[in-house]
């Protein structure tokens, strides 16, 4: 992968870990006849190998032994032009990760490293397990083994491009975030986390207030912090961490406050959306900042968040924050106009 542009270049771990987690790879090698030939495969990391499986027949084969380019992408957004020119189309781009391997494809005949790779496969595409554990000296696995392909590219030559508008001032780049989180389509509020993740000198002044470091999106790794400040909620008593969790990953605001000093958690909320009704959950403040302004501060990004702020109604149960909430513009129910035409409100409950 050659760059005109130096800015753009990212590092081989992180080109390995996109390569690792990418739904697809795409392979390009060349045929008998010396055309090219692309395919996409399933691949998975295992070793020094980028592998992939398949059937031992067909134009996958005539590459073994030939150079070989196994890549992967990830879009973050598209930006339109109007987000920097009120006229010129220019500015319209991509905002995106690639990386890819390049070496000669080879077959892998030992047993035990292509029982690795298959493992490593299930593992990836079907994290629940509930199979027999593939190894060669199992009947069950012995001859299908024997009869696959597992071919793959040594990770030698592993280069990483991020396009993230690099070219542009930052003044302009910060422009960009902020239209994004405005925009507030699918996968908006996702490349704004993953932007100012990588440049914080950009993060724009509604995440940025005074002494907090706010975030519109988590990642795997902060989920169990997340669920330990949780776990002394009164409304999740009894209730396994593990559910906590899942709970969040399906949500579609997502929202954390954390010390700009110490980097350490404050606050977190939730809500789940239709468009149309959105409803608030797990609205919680580490007790040492309960009187300083982060859970209103972290309300109000709520709030605006783009799966939020166009619901018809947003809605939220407390026990003992009623007052808190009201000065958010939170009614109660029962304070709220009804519709003319009857109705009965109903729950169902599995616990």
């Amino acid at each position: 992968m050659k760059m005109r542009k130096t800015i753009y270049r990212s590092s081989a771990e992180e080109g390995l870990a996109l390569l690792g987690r990418a739904p697809v790879v795409h392979l390009a090698t060349t045929g008998d006849d010396g055309k090219p030939v692309l395919r996409v495969v399933h691949g998975v990391i295992e070793g020094d190998l980028l592998a992939f499986h398949g059937a031992p027949a067909g134009e996958k084969m005539e590459g073994i032994g030939r150079r070989a380019v196994l890549s992967a992408h990830e879009v973050i957004a598209e930006i339109p032009s109007w987000f920097l020119d009120p006229a010129r189309a220019c500015p319209a781009t991509t905002y995106y990760v690639s990386a890819q391997v390049d070496g000669v494809l080879e077959e892998i005949h030992d047993l035990d490293t292509k029982c690795r790779v298959l493992a490593a496969l299930m593992a990836k595409y079907q994290p629940e397990g509930r199979h027999v554990p593939i190894r060669s000296d199992d009947p069950l696995y012995t001859n299908a083994v024997k009869g696959l392909l597992v071919a793959g590219v040594r990770l030698e030559k592993v280069a990483c491009k991020a396009k993230l508008g690099q070219n542009r001032r930052p003044e302009e780049r910060r422009r960009v975030i902020e239209q994004l989180w405005e925009r507030g389509g699918p996968g908006d509020v996702h490349a704004v986390d993953a932007l100012v993740r990588r440049f914080p000198e950009l993060t724009p002044a509604f995440l940025r207030p005074g002494e907090l470091r706010l975030a519109c999106a988590v990642e795997e790794g902060e989920l169990e912090e997340i669920g330990a400040l949780l776990d002394d909620a009164y409304w999740l008593q009894g209730m396994p961490r593990a559910t906590v969790l899942t709970a969040i990953r399906a949500s579609q605001a997502v929202v954390t406050a954390r010390d700009a000093r110490d980097g350490s958690l404050v606050a977190f909320a939730r809500a789940v959306s239709d468009g149309r009704v959105a409803w608030i959950y797990d609205v919680i403040v580490r007790a040492a900042a309960r009187s300083s302004g982060a859970g209103t501060t972290l309300m109000r990004l709520l709030l605006d968040h783009p799966a939020v702020r166009n619901a018809r109604h947003v809605r939220l149960t407390t026990r003992d924050a009623m007052s808190f909430y009201r000065r958010l513009g939170f009614r109660e129910l029962s304070e709220v106009p009804r519709h003319p035409w009857p109705s009965v409100e109903m729950v169902r409950s599995t616990s």
